[in-house]
């Protein structure tokens, strides 16, 4: 049975929302968002997370969030930084915009040896999400994986959004194709491509599963994409984009998991009132304690 790693990206800043959302309090008792991701990691079968941040919160992410984690499962850091970068690389003058996820998982290399799940640090996922893809690999599987979401179960009352739409073929993932300002309208579901689309598509949240190879595909093809793109502001090195060229060059398949679960997250400020409403609903039905770390 294998061990299993908890990688959860929070070195991100929310531009839309206007501030440091990953540290927003929406328990009843300060508790976050990672929170309750590292509560159900550990009611899956976890055994150590580790946080993709920036140095500069490391003391306030620390004090506020992991220190609750001590002695339930072990707790390890990376930090995501502008200069990090390949040999002979440098990053140009006026970029402050970060490398992306692939880069994101890549600076966690070091801290991983074995099947490891990646989440965005504010996105509420459920626990049936972390039991699917935790019982996967503990069961030895091998396989680089996804667990898609049900797009309707996705989206924000006050405004559009981005999200991964998947097409699947024999279990597999063939393509993730990310499309924006999906929301709801009179008429089904309106986005940014000229598609039909009636909530029922599976989407991509971020939610993947990775064995160790995935390093090694990163460094090389982060090499590939700063000789094209490495001068840009604001270029970015995204994981899905990765996981579609291994698909497409049949170097690697991807797993689909599926979850019931609703995601929910805080993309606008008027979504945390919302998100908190969602907190308390599952509190009051049992499925978490008043208190989470006591």
């Amino acid at each position: 049975m294998n061990d299993i790693t908890l990688l959860v990206m929070a070195a991100g800043m929310g531009s839309r929302y206007g501030g440091l959302k990953q540290l927003d309090a929406i328990g009843p008792n300060g508790e976050t968002i990672i929170d309750y991701s590292v509560y159900d990691a550990v009611e899956s079968g976890f055994n150590k997370v580790v946080f993709i941040i920036r140095r500069e919160f490391e003391k306030e992410f620390k004090e506020r969030i992991s220190d609750k984690y001590a002695g339930m499962i072990q707790v390890e850091f990376a930090f995501q930084e502008l200069q990090s970068l390949p040999y002979g690389f440098t990053c140009p003058e006026g970029r402050k915009k970060p490398w992306g996820t692939g880069h994101a998982i890549l600076s966690a290399l070091d801290f991983i040896s074995g099947p490891f799940v990646v989440i965005n640090g504010d996105d509420y996922y459920g626990r049936e999400s972390f039991k699917v893809v935790s019982d996967y690999y503990r069961e030895g599987a091998d396989q680089f994986s996804m667990v898609v979401f049900q797009l309707d179960k996705t989206l924000s009352i006050f405004g559009g959004v981005t999200r991964g739409l998947c097409t699947v073929k024999g279990g597999k993932l063939d393509t993730v194709i990310e499309t924006e300002n999906l929301q709801k309208t009179q008429k089904g579901i309106s986005s940014d491509r000229d598609i039909v689309l009636d909530g029922t598509e599976p989407v991509s949240m971020n939610m993947w599963g990775f064995t160790p190879v995935l390093f090694d595909y990163l460094k090389d093809m982060f090499v590939e994409f700063l000789n094209e793109n490495g001068t840009e502001l604001k270029s970015e090195f995204l994981i899905p984009s990765v996981v579609n060229d291994l698909i497409k060059s049949e170097r690697e398949q991807v797993h689909i998991l599926r979850s019931n679960s609703s995601w929910f997250g805080v993309t606008y400020k008027e979504d945390k009132s919302y998100v908190m409403g969602e907190i308390q609903k599952l509190i009051n039905a049992g499925a978490y304690p008043l208190k989470l770390f006591e």
